[in-house]
C-alpha cells in the first residue's frame, strides 16, 4: 500500500459556502454542475487548465486556422443532456455530415455515401455478395445499438449493492428481454468477439471490412482479432444526431462550442467555475469527503465532491490509499488505460487531391476520409506499434470541418483532423515522444501524401497532440481517450472497478463523474449526467 502523507488544512483560504464541488470543466464536469444547479445545488467547478472543456476544446493552432484540438467529431452528445440543457439556446449548432465516408484505397477508394442505392452499387463493385448483406448488417448493427442507447441511460447496478441496484439491473433485464432471440445473441457476440470474427462473418471484401471496422479500432490499442474488440464498432454506433441514429456531424464553431454552450449553462443557473485551479487533494474527514485543497493551498469546502478525473489519478492520487481496501487498491492499480491515439491538425493552402477521384469532385470532403483498407492493415499496423513504438502505416481518420465550417480558416483555406491509431504509450526504447513526434508526424504526411501527392506542399503549419501530450494536456493517463479501455473487464458494472460502478468512490459523498465510470468515453455527457442523479438521490446522506 502507498504511504500517504495527509495535507495540513489551514483555516485560512477557505471557501465553505458550496453544496457541490466539481473537479475538472471537462464536458462531462460542466454536464454534472448543470444538472446539479438545475436541483438548487450551490456548486464550485475547478478547472487546472486555463479554459473549460477538457478534450472539446477549439484553439487556433496556425494564424487564422482554429480547430477542434482532441475530440473533433459529435455523435455520442446525448440528446437529453441537449436538450436539459439547453444548449442549442447557449449558442450549439451540430451541423449533420452528409458524405458518409470514403476509404482511400491503392489506386482506387470505396465511397459509402448516405444513399443507401449508391452504397450498394459501389460495394457490388468488389463484392456482389456483400452488397446483398449491407443493409441486414446495418439493421442489425442498429437494434443492437438501440438497446445499448437504453442501457446507457441508466446506473449500471454495483456489484453488493443495495435495492437501487437491484432495480437498475431488472431494468436492464427488461431492455435484453425486449430484443429477439437473434439480436440477444448478436449482442452476445459484438460483446464478446474480436471485430475481425464479426466483420469476416458477414463480409467477404477486403476494403468494406477496412471501412466498418476503422469504428472498431478509434482509440483501441488491439489486434482487430483479439477477443472483446468488437464492442467499440457498437458504442461508436449508438449515438445520434439532429435525430438520426447513427449519424456523425460537428459542430459550427469546433468541439469548444459544446463545451462553451455547457459552460454558459451552468454559469446561468448560479455555477461559480474558475480556471487555472488545479487540485491537489479530496479532503475526507471521517470517511466523508468534505471538500478539495487547491495546488495553491487553498480549501474549498463542500458537502459532496464529484470528479470529472481519470479513476487511476482520483482514487491513487486525490484521496488517502489507505481508504481502498487491498483488492480494490490492485484492482485500480491494473486498470488499463491506452488508447494509442496521435493527433494532429494541420492548416492547408488548399483541399488534398486524392489520385484515385476525380479533380472537381468535392462532396467526400464533407464527411469522413479512411486510411484503413482491411483488417490486415489494422493488425499490422498493431503489430509494428506493439513492437517498435508506432505504426509506419498508421490507421488514419481524416475530416475536414471547414467544408461546413467556414469560420474556421481564411476564405479559400482549410483545416484537417487527422485521428491516427497504432502509437503506443510507452517507447520500447525508453524513448520520450518529445523526441520524436515531429518524426512521426512527418510520416503521417507521407502516409497521407502517397494518396493525395499536393498534401505535403498545401501544409502551412500544423499542432501535433502524442500520447504524452494528450496525458500531460488533460490528465488522461497513457493518453486514452476513453479514461480507460473499452473491454469487456472494463464495462457496465465493472467500469471503472468492481464494487464503485454507480459513480459512488470509497469515501462517502465523493462521486466520479468522468469517461472512467459508465458509460465510457465519447463526447456524451452521460457520466456527468448519471453522476449528478446519484448525488440528487444522496441528499439524505450528506450529514
Amino acid at each position: 500500500m502507498n504511504s500517504f502523507k495527509q495535507p495540513f488544512y489551514s483555516s485560512v483560504n477557505v471557501e465553505s459556502n458550496f453544496d457541490a464541488v466539481i473537479i475538472g470543466a471537462g464536458h462531462n464536469g460542466l454536464t454534472c454542475a448543470a444538472y446539479l444547479a438545475g436541483a438548487g445545488l450551490s456548486v464550485k467547478v475547478l478547472e487546472r487548465r486555463p479554459m473549460v472543456g477538457g478534450a472539446a476544446v477549439t484553439e487556433e493552432f496556425h494564424p487564422g486556422f482554429s480547430n477542434s484540438v482532441y475530440s473533433y467529431s459529435i455523435s455520442l452528445l446525448n440528446p437529453k443532456v441537449i436538450r436539459d440543457l439547453a444548449l442549442e439556446r447557449h449558442g450549439l449548432m451540430i451541423m449533420e455530415r452528409p458524405a458518409g465516408t470514403i476509404s482511400l484505397l491503392d489506386q482506387d477508394h470505396l465511397l459509402l455515401t448516405r444513399d443507401s442505392d449508391q452504397a450498394r452499387q459501389e460495394i457490388a463493385r468488389f463484392s456482389t455478395e456483400d452488397a446483398k448483406r449491407i443493409d441486414a448488417f446495418e439493421d442489425q448493427i442498429s437494434r443492437v445499438a438501440l438497446a445499448m442507447r437504453e442501457i446507457a441511460m441508466a446506473a449500471p447496478p454495483d456489484f453488493g449493492g443495495g435495492l437501487r441496484d437491484l432495480i437498475n439491473l431488472a431494468m436492464a433485464g427488461n431492455t435484453f428481454r425486449r430484443l429477439s432471440s437473434s439480436d440477444q445473441a448478436v449482442l452476445a457476440e459484438l460483446m464478446t468477439k474480436s471485430l475481425g470474427d464479426y466483420l469476416d462473418g458477414w463480409f467477404e471484401g477486403t476494403a468494406l471490412k477496412g471501412i466498418l471496422g476503422l469504428e472498431g479500432v478509434i482509440g483501441n490499442y488491439a489486434d482487430p482479432y483479439h477477443p472483446g474488440t468488437a464492442y467499440v464498432l457498437l458504442h461508436h454506433a449508438f449515438g445520434e444526431v439532429n435525430g438520426r441514429t447513427g449519424a456523425w456531424g460537428i459542430a459550427k464553431g469546433g468541439m469548444g462550442a459544446i463545451s462553451q454552450a455547457l459552460s454558459a449553462c451552468a454559469i446561468e443557473r448560479g455555477v461559480k467555475i474558475e480556471t487555472s485551479a488545479g487540485v491537489e487533494k479530496v479532503i475526507v474527514e471521517n470517511g466523508k469527503a468534505r471538500g478539495v485543497v487547491t495546488e495553491d493551498d487553498r480549501e474549498i469546502r463542500a458537502k459532496v465532491v464529484s470528479a470529472n478525473v481519470h479513476p487511476q489519478t482520483l482514487l491513487m492520487k486525490f484521496i488517502d490509499p489507505n481508504l481502498l481496501d487491498d483488492d480494490t487498491h490492485r484492482r485500480i492499480s491494473q486498470y488499463r488505460s491506452h488508447s494509442a491515439t496521435f493527433r494532429m491538425n494541420v492548416a492547408l493552402s488548399e483541399l488534398p487531391k486524392f489520385s484515385s477521384v476525380p479533380g472537381d469532385d468535392e462532396s467526400h470532403f464533407k464527411g469522413a476520409i479512411e486510411i484503413c483498407p482491411s483488417l490486415a492493415y489494422m493488425s499490422t499496423a498493431y503489430r509494428e506499434a506493439s513492437e517498435s513504438g508506432w505504426s509506419s502505416k498508421p490507421v488514419i481518420s481524416m475530416q475536414v470541418p471547414t467544408t461546413q465550417d467556414d469560420s474556421l480558416a481564411p476564405e479559400g483555406q482549410h483545416v484537417a483532423s487527422l485521428f491516427c491509431q497504432h502509437f503506443q504509450r510507452h517507447l520500447p526504447d525508453g524513448s520520450s515522444w518529445d523526441d520524436v513526434k515531429e518524426t512521426v508526424a512527418d510520416l503521417i504526411i507521407d502516409n497521407v501524401n502517397s494518396y493525395a501527392p499536393n498534401f505535403r506542399a498545401s501544409i502551412l503549419g500544423r499542432q501535433i497532440k502524442s500520447p504524452l501530450d494528450i496525458e500531460r494536456d488533460l490528465g488522461m493517463i497513457g493518453g486514452d481517450i476513453f479514461h480507460g479501455t473499452l473491454h469487456l473487464d472494463q464495462l457496465y458494472s465493472m467500469r471503472p472497478i468492481p464494487g464503485y460502478a454507480a459513480y459512488r468512490m470509497p469515501a462517502e459523498n465523493l462521486y466520479l463523474c468522468g469517461s472512467g465510470a459508465h458509460p465510457g468515453g465519447g463526447v456524451t455527457g452521460l457520466p456527468g449526467h448519471h453522476a449528478a442523479r446519484q448525488i440528487i438521490k444522496d441528499r439524505r446522506r450528506w450529514s
